[in-house]
């Protein structure tokens, strides 16, 4: 096995080990946990500052292990003239966004899915992707 595929593994499992051991994950391997919270910074917290950074400038203790390096999210109006566009954004992050051939495979976690499995409001998923939609929105360089 390669050496950096191997040490990448070994951190992503710790890693996930961390954030099982200390936020109560089911041990269902066909369950993954949500968060509690609908909280757009929350979730960032939670679920892409390991890549991106806690400022979103792509600089999370896993960005030096993926083949692409994550994209600094606080440039992503920059990127578009300007203008935020959170419905595109939404749809990355729930995984409705198509995959662009040409950019690599998808390392990204689709986390719609995963946001919408509370039984009793499938709905939450939606408010987790806005919620986190709006987060990045203010995160935006001025």
């Amino acid at each position: 096995m390669n050496v950096m595929i191997a040490r990448s593994l070994a951190l992503w499992v710790a890693i996930s080990g961390c954030l099982l051991s200390q936020s109560g994950y089911s041990k269902d391997p066909e369950t993954k946990h949500v968060i509690d919270s609908i909280d757009g910074a929350a979730l960032y917290k939670a679920y892409c500052a390991v890549c991106h950074g806690l400022h979103g400038k792509g600089d999370g203790p896993m960005a030096a292990l993926l083949k692409m390096p994550p994209p600094d999210l606080t440039q992503i109006a920059h990127r578009n003239d300007g203008k935020f566009p959170r419905e595109a954004v939404a749809k990355v992050i729930s995984g409705e966004e198509p995959r662009r051939s040409g950019h690599g495979p998808r390392e990204m976690p689709v986390w719609g899915p995963i946001f919408s499995q509370i039984a009793w409001d499938l709905n939450l998923g939606e408010v987790r992707v806005y919620n986190l939609a709006r987060f990045l929105e203010e995160m935006q360089t001025k």
